[in-house]
């Protein structure tokens, strides 16, 4: 698969663009895991363009974890335009443009998947920001609004006519949200329009090896994107790349996987404070498959997700990681 200059190889996994997840520690720690290319959170133009703090450090891009993409969403033209010279200023390989989200507070506003219900505007957004700067754009959305109007076979061609560079599709509606399951058939249906030639991504109920290579050899896509399956477990790049190299029962230990968690949380420390940056780990810990199907671990992990300082939590999971190794002897 090949971005503009960029080149991926063959089957490239990437990490899908997740708002208060996808910072630069977390994307950093998914390329070192083997993610081929990794998403900047949602990047409000609307709030760039007004140089919200909290917007503008989006921005960030530690080196080492490149190619690096931003994904900027809004509902009008001109911000959006604007916004897209600011982010290219700040260095990223490929610019996004964000119609997929599907959250009431940005597709209820008529922004991310909200655009479905406007396809005009869309497109006019997308020709905008094209032309508007000098590195490669690309787009990800999903299959429609609702399952009465799956329209993105047709919409993916228009948004190719429109100078984008690669398209990534979820496998759902807006409608759906996050429930049932990705249609990888609609997905591939893409791939049947002769006329359609850019690199397309799959994104949707990625969460092992096996899924990824199926998504590769049954459904054709170019690539695949893996979401909600990372958080928690950033080391599933390392699974997934194992796999679909050959290497099936390729893991990392328990050890390895705690100190990853670890290191998050020392980092999400040095990024915010300890206070919030605990509070901002939380979500992976809660999300984590390494304390899934611990017996009796109740008690235990609300006293991990109601640690408050680094020390706290890092003895709750020194005792957790002591549990796994005696319990279930992984290593």
């Amino acid at each position: 698969m090949k971005i503009g200059k960029i080149d991926f190889g063959n089957k490239p996994v990437v990490l899908a663009p997740m708002e208060d997840v996808t910072d630069t520690s977390f994307r950093l720690i998914c390329k070192e895991q083997g993610a081929d290319m990794v998403y900047s959170e949602f990047v409000s133009a609307d709030a760039l363009i007004r140089n919200i703090a909290a917007t503008t450090r989006k921005l960030t891009i530690n080196p080492a974890e490149r190619p690096t993409v931003i994904q900027i969403y809004g509902r009008e033209v001109e911000p959006m335009v604007e916004a897209a010279k600011m982010v290219e200023a700040a260095g990223p390989d490929i610019l996004d443009i964000n119609f997929g989200c599907p959250v009431k507070k940005v597709a209820g506003k008529g922004a991310g998947a909200g655009m479905l219900r406007d396809i005009p505007k869309m497109l006019e957004i997308t020709t905008a920001v094209v032309k508007a700067v000098n590195i490669p754009v690309t787009v990800k959305t999903r299959i429609g609004w609702d399952c009465n109007s799956i329209i993105i076979r047709d919409l993916a061609e228009q948004l190719q006519d429109c100078g984008i560079e690669a398209l990534t599709v979820h496998g759902r509606t807006r409608s759906q949200m996050y429930t049932g399951n990705a249609d990888w058939n609609v997905i591939a249906s893409i791939k049947d329009n002769q006329r359609f030639r850019i690199p397309l991504i799959g994104n949707g109920d990625i969460t092992s090896g096996q899924l990824a290579k199926e998504a590769f050899d049954k459904y054709g896509v170019d690539g695949v994107m893996v979401g909600r399956a990372s958080i928690g477990a950033p080391w599933i790049f390392h699974e997934i790349k194992s796999y679909l190299n050959g290497n099936s029962n390729e893991t990392i230990s328990i050890k390895e996987k705690f100190d990853i968690l670890r290191r998050q949380i020392r980092e999400s420390i040095d990024r915010i404070d300890e206070y919030r940056g605990i509070l901002h780990i939380r979500r992976h810990l809660a999300a984590s498959p390494l304390f899934k199907g611990i017996s009796h671990f109740r008690d235990t992990r609300i006293e991990m997700l109601r640690a408050s300082t680094f020390n706290e939590l890092d003895e709750v999971l020194a005792k957790i990681e002591k549990r796994i190794n005696n319990e279930y002897s992984y290593e």
